[in-house]
């Protein structure tokens, strides 16, 4: 197996905002040749996303999302606050999100949203036994909850209704996990 790392040779921050920040590094190719590599950087410590799953229907949000100026129907996620564990964040972000805690809350996966310019590293939550609480909102938020059966929510991958990334990845493993008693990230079996 090569190596094709790349070795920084600068890096420039270009900008420092609130949710990221940007940077440009020059670096050197394996083959010797430099280039640029334009990077967003979370200036939190990674997102959450959950699958609330009960009797078969799983709940969503739909909300408006700016960069693709359209609506999109997605799992409750959220980014976890500095100092706060994943886990917790997930139990926060579904109570304030959709107004259930969960009694049970299992760790699916992680992985990263996407690594071609991004560090972020979204954790994936499967959450059952919902317990009912109030809908507690951060300011600035609109959204509305919808619940459906796991089976149509899979429908509505394959006709492009849902076009959220993580969406897709956690109904596909929720999916993937009840119909065949996969282990999750700790190798503990789920559903069998």
């Amino acid at each position: 197996m090569g190596d094709f790392s790349e070795k920084t040779i600068s890096s420039r921050k270009i900008y420092d905002g609130k949710i990221i920040s940007i940077r440009l590094d020059k670096v050197c190719l394996p083959d010797g040749k430099e280039s640029f590599r334009e990077i967003v950087e979370m200036t939190n410590a990674g997102a959450v996303a959950i699958v609330p799953i009960e009797e078969n229907e799983v709940y969503f949000v739909r909300q408006f999302r700016k960069p693709v100026e359209k609506i999109l129907l997605e799992i409750p996620a959220g980014r976890v606050e500095p100092g706060e564990d994943p886990e917790e964040c997930a139990r926060r972000e579904l109570t304030e999100e959709i107004g259930y805690c969960p009694a049970e809350l299992e760790q699916l996966s992680f992985f990263y949203s996407s690594p071609g310019f991004s560090n972020e590293v979204l954790y994936l939550y499967l959450a059952r036994g919902l317990v009912k609480k109030q809908v507690n909102r951060d300011e600035g938020e609109f959204m509305e909850v919808v619940s459906l059966p796991l089976p149509e929510a899979l429908e509505k991958i394959s006709s492009g209704e849902i076009e959220d990334g993580k969406t897709i990845i956690g109904l596909l493993m929720v999916s993937s996990y009840l119909g065949r008693g996969i282990k999750n990230i700790s190798g503990e079996g789920i559903y069998g």
